[in-house]
């Protein structure tokens, strides 16, 4: 990843938790209110309406979108995931974000093997903010 993708990824990541943390309205279920929900209106300035309305309002989650995103299709949602892979998002780590499962991430914060709350706001701000400091290389 560019040197300037991962320090604005970094940033949007560090913005997003604040937000959360101030008690941003968060909603695990809601494609715009969840974990990358956020994060995605972090990136794109989009709110969380636009960003459900780009799926069309169905209530699956990122990853399975994820899973069945395929460039060039023209669709809103993949355009979405274009953007989101502009800067420097994979579709793992989209996955592992919505889920926060990265095994970096938590091996950072000395939970090999354990987990983090994916639907918590807590574990979730952390888990941004763990993410952001590996982005930077940013010591233990």
């Amino acid at each position: 990843m560019p040197e300037s993708n991962r320090h604005t990824l970094a940033d949007a990541l560090r913005v997003t938790a604040d937000r959360l943390a101030s008690g941003a309205r968060y909603e695990w279920g809601h494609m715009g209110r969840c974990n990358c929900g956020h994060l995605v209106q972090t990136l794109t300035e989009m709110t969380d309406v636009e960003i459900a309305a780009t799926i069309d309002y169905q209530l699956n989650e990122w990853t399975e979108h994820a899973k069945e995103y395929c460039a060039g299709t023209g669709s809103k949602v993949d355009d979405l995931f274009d953007a989101l892979k502009d800067f420097g998002l994979s579709h793992e780590d989209i996955r592992c974000l919505e889920h926060l499962s990265d095994r970096r991430v938590l091996g950072r914060l000395g939970l090999r093997g354990g987990r983090l709350r994916k639907n918590d706001v807590q574990d979730v701000t952390l888990y941004m903010r763990t993410m952001a400091d590996l982005l930077e290389g940013s010591p233990a």
